[in-house]
């Protein structure tokens, strides 16, 4: 992945959106750089690490930072903290998912304003940090369904901030077949080519295009 951009992704349950960003941050230590990542949703387990990492895994581990925040609060005091964090190793930024902490605030009757002003202030942070630091950031969302005239359409949590903020969306799928995602990429400014979607099946060594 090229740095300087900002990248959303997002799908439903089972569709190997976390397995992307964990691959994702083994390619880039096996690359030499660092990764920092924000494992909002308590979804990075070293045992899935060590499977897509295979022999290189005690050799890879180390390049990659950690952040477990337990709230939303915690949330933006880590992504407050990136522009300490970020040295010129530090070639990618994870935050999985970033809108976990957020729902889980608007489930306690918080102030929606308050929550929607805060998560577009670390966007923009995140933002700020890609351009100014020349790393690339992915952002994980949640999805919900948002009714439309002749059905229902999956949207990532808090649709506007996100693709507001973000230079390319990922859309995961899944298909009839339980192990076959659908992935759809599409670039911020790009109307004139309509996203090609790639078909790819989640294996224990990670995600392989078919």
């Amino acid at each position: 992945m090229k740095g300087r951009k900002l990248v959303l992704v997002y799908g439903e349950a089972e569709t190997g959106k976390t397995t992307l960003v964990i691959q994702s941050a083994v390619n880039c230590a096996r690359a030499g750089f660092k990764t920092i990542f924000v494992d909002a949703d308590n979804t990075f387990f070293s045992r899935r690490m060590r499977q897509l990492a295979n022999d290189d895994f005690e050799a890879l581990a180390p390049q990659i930072i950690l952040m477990k925040p337990d709230s939303f609060e915690q949330q933006a005091q880590a992504i407050n903290s990136l522009d300490d964090y970020v040295s010129s190793r530090v070639k990618l930024v994870v935050i999985d998912t970033i809108t976990s902490r957020y729902r889980e605030e608007l489930g306690k009757g918080r102030d929606a304003f308050k929550l929607n002003r805060e998560l577009n202030r670390q966007l923009g942070y995140l933002a700020q940090i890609v351009n100014t630091k020349k790393v690339a950031c992915i952002v994980v969302s949640q999805v919900r369904s948002v009714l439309l005239g002749d059905g229902a359409s999956i949207q990532p949590v808090a649709v506007r901030v996100l693709k507001f903020w973000a230079d390319t969306v990922i859309s995961m799928r899944p298909t009839p077949k339980t192990e076959v995602v659908r992935l759809t990429v599409s670039e911020k400014g790009d109307k004139e080519r309509a996203p090609k979607p790639i078909l790819l099946k989640i294996e224990e060594m990670g995600l392989r295009e078919i």
